[in-house]
């Protein structure tokens, strides 16, 4: 298993880092690790441009009743995309398309391209 970093200044103290190196070894990616990823790059990150988006539509398909149901939602959501065969490939098909996009762009922006 690999952790993605966000790298964000917030997250990257020593302490943190040491941790990742610690727990992850040289299976980090990051600002800071063994294989360089830029802060603050969002369209680039499955967690940002898939995951949290896909989770949110499910979560907010209708307004939840209360924090019980709300967190009952989201447990399910994440419980959802776990059991979808499909999910991780969807994911790399449109990481695919955005790393092609940023080179496209020449590492300027890009979403307007997909």
């Amino acid at each position: 298993m690999w952790f993605m970093h966000d790298g964000a200044p917030a997250h990257f103290s020593r302490v943190a880092r040491d941790h990742l190196n610690r727990n992850y070894g040289q299976r980090w990616i990051g600002r800071g690790g063994q294989v360089a990823w830029p802060p603050r790059s969002p369209d680039m990150n499955p967690l940002d441009f898939y995951l949290w988006g896909h989770v949110k539509s499910m979560v907010y398909r209708n307004a939840p009743n209360n924090i019980a149901d709300l967190r009952q939602r989201i447990i399910h959501g994440f419980e959802d995309i776990r059991r979808d065969p499909n999910v991780f490939q969807r994911v790399r098909d449109s990481f695919d398309r955005r790393i092609r996009a940023c080179i496209r762009a020449e590492g300027g922006h890009f979403e307007h391209f997909l």
